[in-house]
């Protein structure tokens, strides 16, 4: 199995250990990754807010990347995910527009989108076209007894009719993964809430609030970490808990992984290897670094 590994800016950044746990459980699984180096910032829907064909024209240029190469597409981002589907539905949509963004794409960069890249998060290919089963397989060190509150993000699960899960409304593509790997899944009422990463700088308050909200309500439903496919969940859940804490008038100590991070655990990669020293909360007990 071979994937162009479309990274996002924050695994490049604040979040690298993402990108080098990612990598790592790919190297256990056998999948072999090509890293999308010219590929640009997915735009996060900034810049289609100010100027939509812009922001396609980028996403176009990625996806021809890809297709140049006979590759689909890896995101270990759910945001990225989401942009991306989201300009994909809207090309393949709408023949004339797709033509259009084209033809923009041609002048600039001499590249065309065909429309035959399929793009998916790495939690989805483990899902889809990994599967299960054999992932089970290569597990040879299970999160037994360790209780994962999945947190999926806004970008999985709408707008819904765009989505990729199964049950936007209801998923549970995160927890049959986490039993997989031996964990315990553990559903909590807001695990399908925002974390308020969008509103970090408009309304730092009512931001907190939210990731607080989604933490309280998985340590009272039992979980021992949070583990998320987003790195901008992680960013607001992780970085800014000690200011969660005086938010919410409690200190949580809730740890918060990323998906590869938890999916190289359970296939033997070291801890010492997936920096999770870099967390502000980090894990205890047997997950300890």
């Amino acid at each position: 199995m071979k994937y162009a590994l479309y990274t996002g800016c924050v695994a490049k950044g604040a979040g690298r250990e993402l990108l080098v746990s990612a990598k790592l459980a790919c190297e256990k699984l056998g999948i072999e990754l090509v890293e999308m180096t010219d590929a640009a910032c997915c735009g996060a829907g900034v810049i289609g807010e100010d100027n939509p064909i812009v922001a396609d024209m980028l996403n176009a240029r990625t996806f021809a990347l890809a297709e140049e190469q006979g590759l689909d597409i890896m995101n270990i981002c759910t945001t990225c995910q989401g942009v991306h589907r989201k300009a994909q539905r809207k090309l393949d949509g709408d023949a004339d527009y797709k033509a259009r963004v084209n033809a923009e794409l041609a002048k600039d960069c001499g590249r065309e989108y065909k429309g035959s890249v399929t793009v998916r998060h790495f939690y989805e290919i483990l899902l889809q076209d990994y599967g299960l089963e054999k992932l089970k397989e290569k597990v040879v060190q299970p999160l037994e007894g360790i209780k994962v509150g999945a947190f999926y993000g806004c970008y999985a699960s709408r707008p819904p009719e765009a989505s990729d899960l199964e049950d936007p409304d209801d998923p549970d593509e995160l927890e049959k993964l986490i039993e997989a790997l031996g964990a315990t899944p553990v559903e909590y009422d807001e695990r399908l809430k925002c974390c308020g990463f969008p509103i970090i700088m408009a309304n730092k308050k009512n931001s907190l609030q939210l990731s607080g909200n989604a933490i309280v309500s998985a340590k009272d439903a039992g979980a021992d970490i949070m583990a998320t496919p987003c790195p901008l969940c992680h960013l607001n859940l992780d970085a800014y808990q000690p200011e969660i804490n005086s938010r919410v008038g409690q200190r949580l100590d809730m740890p918060i992984l990323h998906i590869p991070q938890l999916v190289a655990l359970a296939l033997g990669v070291p801890k010492s290897e997936l920096r999770l020293k870099t967390h502000i909360v980090r894990p205890t007990g047997t997950l300890a670094p």
